[in-house]
């Protein structure tokens, strides 16, 4: 059996719960104006096993053809996400470092911030005002403890059928991790602080300095996305990022938002792509450019295209085997080089919305 790609962690839930919930915000100076359009133009970038030669490529084609400001650049590992973070600055790109440690205890995941919040230091000390730290991202789901199950995908089984039964629980878990999480970084990191929280999550936002949230549109009403990007926005009293947005690229993909890999049947070896869906790039350019045109008409401060490349997911000409078509990336990679890719029609819709938004 092979599973999708570890950073799908939430996108089940996304899909099938609903949309964002956010509490608890304090009054905070803005960090850069959102009145204008978007301060932050974002894709988020996994780093994985990615050679180094290839990472420095993928952000010069990131700055340069996609016309991004910032890149989020999510890793375990804290020296090849430090590296990628100066090879980002060099290429002119601001960058969110965004931590990802599953599955470990709270005092392993603060260790591990700790080292990323040195370096983070570091590098902002080099390159003043453009360097943001992430916490972390759904830590309800991502780190044991909140709800039963000592695996990810186990928490996930749980959060589907009994969340409501956990929910006061993980606010009082995920708070004080978050608390332990930010105090951490403040120690080692003194520019700006966010986390991606996950709509379910209850965040206690006063002590960051932007909000931030993974939040994908799905289903048959878009207008309820909008209501609820509005009241986010209204209630934050501080610069929203939108830390997580995308699809896949097939017809219906639109309305499958973060579901968009449940296309694949992935029980069989290897996985297929389930009879009667039909590869369709137009529709997933079409839902990021809708999306970027709604952050900068209500004052989102930034946004993240999830997301850059999914290596896991090969184009394959064989529709059958066209793992692409489920996947987020705005570029297509071939199954025999993975450090190869083209770019899509979602790669050409947000240089253009990138380019001539404000």
């Amino acid at each position: 059996m092979r599973t999708p790609n570890v950073i799908l962690r939430g996108a089940w839930f996304h899909e099938t719960l609903g949309g964002p919930t956010a509490r608890n915000f304090a009054p905070h100076d803005r960090v850069g104006g959102t009145e204008h359009g978007l301060e932050v133009k974002g894709i988020s970038y996994v780093i994985g096993e990615v050679p180094a030669d290839v990472v420095r490529r993928d952000l010069r084609a990131i700055r340069e053809d996609l016309h991004c400001t910032t890149v989020m650049l999510m890793a375990t590992d804290p020296r090849r996400q430090a590296e990628a973070a100066q090879h980002a600055l060099d290429a002119g790109l601001d960058v969110y470092i965004r931590p990802y440690l599953p599955d470990r205890p709270r005092a392993a995941i603060l260790e591990h911030l700790a080292v990323v919040a040195a370096a983070a230091e570091e590098l902002r000390a080099l390159h003043p005002g453009r360097v943001t730290l992430m916490v972390g991202s759904e830590f309800s789901l991502t780190s044991p403890g909140m709800v039963p199950g000592p695996r990810l995908f186990i928490r996930l089984q749980v959060l589907l059928r009994w969340r409501r039964v956990f929910d006061r629980r993980i606010t009082r878990k995920l708070n004080a991790l978050l608390a332990a999480a930010l105090a951490t970084a403040r120690r080692g990191f003194h520019g700006p602080i966010t986390y991606a929280a996950a709509f379910w999550e209850h965040v206690d936002w006063s002590g960051f300095d932007l909000v931030g949230v993974n939040l994908y549109r799905f289903g048959s009403d878009p207008a309820a996305y909008a209501r609820r990007l509005r009241a986010l926005v209204r209630d934050a009293g501080k610069p929203v990022v939108i830390t997580e947005f995308g699809c896949g690229a097939h017809r219906g993909a639109d309305r499958r938002g973060p579901g968009s890999f449940r296309i694949v049947n992935w029980f069989t070896d290897p996985p297929r792509v389930r009879d009667g869906h039909v590869r369709d790039e137009h529709t997933q350019a079409a839902y990021l450019t809708e999306l970027i045109d709604l952050y900068a008409a209500h004052g989102v401060h930034g946004c993240f295209v999830f997301t850059f490349a999914m290596r896991d997911f090969p184009h394959h000409a064989d529709p059958r085997h066209d793992l692409d078509m489920a996947g987020f990336g705005v570029v297509k990679v071939p199954p025999a080089d993975r450090s190869r890719w083209e770019p899509k029609e979602a790669f050409d819709a947000v240089a253009l919305r990138y380019r001539t938004t404000g």
